[in-house]
């Protein structure tokens, strides 16, 4: 049935996983080369500013795949099931009130399938080591875009809905920016998506975002708002940083 909207390799279970993120929760918090400043309409400062870091958690695999539409396996060919998303991230630097776009960011998305699953990982549950689906980089052009084809991602217990995102950038005096965070989903429509195939199969999930402990950590800043295309969704997210 078509869907029609409306208008380093790692070895962990799933628990290891949770645990991992019990360790690891205060250690984002610290990271450096970067202040954030929340804006709002009395301090003057600029729409585009620096959103919560969160945790890379232990699925990142740096696999340097420079591509726009992450959807395939680069080994198979194969295709990854599920509902288009184009998601445009934009990078940005605050100079006093103004936004500039960033030139030359290396953005990386990756996220699981529409059954849970990440590519190169061995789990308990599966084991897709050698695969690289839904995993690739873009750099940021004149607009600070990067433009990226995938899909709305599925969902696996202890987690609401996301997709991750890493932004890398060589400062002035060999500096480098890297900032880590998470993307999330309106649990309304992330329950319409999840009613159809390929992601109906997978069942009712069990976490939404209010049970999801990454989630509160500023979760309800890294909302996308995606619109409905003929095929699927597209969404822009902004990030912002004041290079200090």
């Amino acid at each position: 049935m078509k869907y029609r909207p409306h208008r380093p390799k790692l070895f962990l279970s799933r628990r290891d996983v949770l645990v991992w993120f019990g360790i690891a929760g205060a250690a984002w918090l610290l990271e450096p080369t970067l202040i954030p400043r929340r804006a709002t309409a009395e301090s003057g400062e600029p729409s585009c500013f620096v959103l919560p870091q969160q945790t890379e958690g232990p699925y990142f695999v740096d696999e340097r795949l420079n591509r726009s539409d992450i959807r395939s396996d680069p080994s198979t060919g194969q295709v990854t099931r599920g509902i288009p998303l184009r998601l445009t991230i934009r990078v940005m630097g605050i100079h006093g009130v103004n936004c500039q776009p960033l030139v030359g960011a290396m953005v990386d998305l990756w996220q699981c399938d529409a059954m849970g699953f990440y590519s190169d990982v061995r789990d308990p549950w599966f084991n897709t080591v050698g695969r690289k689906f839904l995993r690739g980089y873009q750099m940021t052009d004149q607009t600070g875009e990067a433009r990226f084809i995938t899909i709305y991602p599925g969902w696996y217990p202890g987690r609401t809905v996301h997709i991750h995102v890493k932004i890398r950038l060589v400062l002035h005096g060999r500096r480098r920016l890297e900032f880590t965070s998470q993307l999330y989903f309106d649990d309304a429509l992330t329950d319409q998506v999840l009613s159809h195939p390929p992601y109906v199969s997978r069942g009712d999930r069990t976490t939404r975002n209010w049970q999801d402990w990454i989630f509160r950590h500023g979760g309800d800043r890294l909302m996308l708002d995606p619109t409905p295309t003929d095929d699927g969704y597209a969404a822009t997210f902004t990030f912002g940083f004041r290079l200090a």
